[in-house]
C-alpha cells in the first residue's frame, strides 16, 4: 500500500506518510526539497527493502510532499522534525527497539537528532550524510538559503541551478522550505559517541556535500561505514541504496 495517510503532530499541523510491505517496521525519513514517493518510492528501494519483510513507513516532512507547508515561522521551531518523528512512532504505537530508523540526506539528520534525544530503534541507517553535516548544520543551510532567496538567478548547469530544477521536479514550496532551515540543530560529536544502537553511514563514493561519511561513523561507537555508488543527487537513483538498508535490516 502506498496511498497517502494523515496523522496530526503535537501543534496541530497535518502530516502525511506511506507504508509499504508487512513485518518490521521501518522508518524511513527522506531528504530536504524531497518527499517519500522521490525519494523512496520512485526508484525501487521501498519496494526492494519490503520484499524482505519489512513494513516500510515513509513520512513526508512538515513543509515537504502531502505534509502541511505552513508559512508561519512558529510552526518551525528548532528540532520539530524530530519532534514530528516521535509523534509519528507514537501514532503508530512502534515500541522500543521494534522498528528501525533510517534517513536520507536531511532524513538521516533527523534520525541523528532522534537518537541523541533517546529514540530507541533496533537498528539505525544514516545515508547522505557525514559528520560535517550534522555538528555543523549552517555550512550546508547557508547554501539553501542562498538558493531559496535567489530563485530563477543561476546559471544553467551549476549546482545552484540543477538544485532549482530538483525543487521545481518536486513541486516544492519555496517559502515553507526556507522555513524549514530555521529548525536545524547541530548536534556535538560527544552526544555521537552516546548513540548505542548499531549504526549503518551509507553515502555516494562521489557524495561530499555533507562533509565524510567514514568520519560519522568513525564518530559513533561500533557504527560501520558502507559506500554506494553516485554523488549526493545521483546516489537516491541507483539500486545500491536501497540494497545497503535492506541488507543491513536484514543482517
Amino acid at each position: 500500500m502506498t496511498d497517502v495517510q494523515h496523522f496530526t503532530a503535537r501543534d496541530g499541523t497535518r502530516l502525511a506518510w506511506r507504508e509499504m510491505g508487512e513485518g518490521r517496521p521501518l522508518l524511513l525519513i527522506h531528504g530536504y526539497f524531497s518527499n517519500a514517493r522521490t525519494n523512496w518510492i520512485r526508484y525501487g528501494h521501498a519496494a526492494a527493502i519490503a520484499a524482505r519483510g519489512v513494513r516500510v513507513i515513509m513520512p513526508d516532512l512538515r513543509g515537504h510532499g502531502d505534509s502541511d507547508r505552513p508559512h508561519d515561522p512558529a510552526r518551525y521551531p528548532p528540532d520539530i522534525l524530530a519532534d514530528d518523528g516521535f509523534a509519528l512512532i507514537d501514532h503508530l504505537g512502534l515500541a522500543d527497539g521494534g522498528y528501525d530508523l533510517a534517513g536520507y540526506s536531511l532524513g538521516g539528520r533527523t534520525a541523528v537528532r532522534m537518537l541523541v534525544q533517546g529514540v530507541r530503534p533496533r537498528r539505525a541507517v544514516l545515508c547522505g550524510m557525514g559528520l560535517q553535516g550534522i555538528v555543523d548544520t549552517h555550512g550546508r543551510g547557508g547554501y539553501f538559503r542562498h538558493v531559496l532567496t535567489h530563485l530563477g538567478s543561476f546559471d544553467r548547469g551549476s549546482a545552484e541551478w540543477l538544485t532549482e530544477a530538483f525543487l521545481k521536479t518536486t513541486g516544492g514550496d519555496p517559502e515553507a522550505l526556507l522555513r524549514i532551515l530555521d529548525t536545524f540543530v547541530d548536534t556535538p560529536q560527544a552526544a555521537l559517541g552516546a548513540i548505542d544502537c548499531p549504526v549503518l553511514v551509507v553515502t555516494g563514493t562521489e557524495d561530499d556535500d555533507n562533509g565524510s561519511g567514514e568520519a560519522l561513523a568513525a564518530a559513533i561507537p561500533g557504527a560501520r561505514f558502507q559506500p554506494v555508488p553516485g554523488n549526493h543527487m545521483s546516489a537516491v537513483m541507483k539500486p545500491e541504496l536501497g540494497a545497503a538498508i535492506g541488507d543491513f535490516l536484514a543482517a
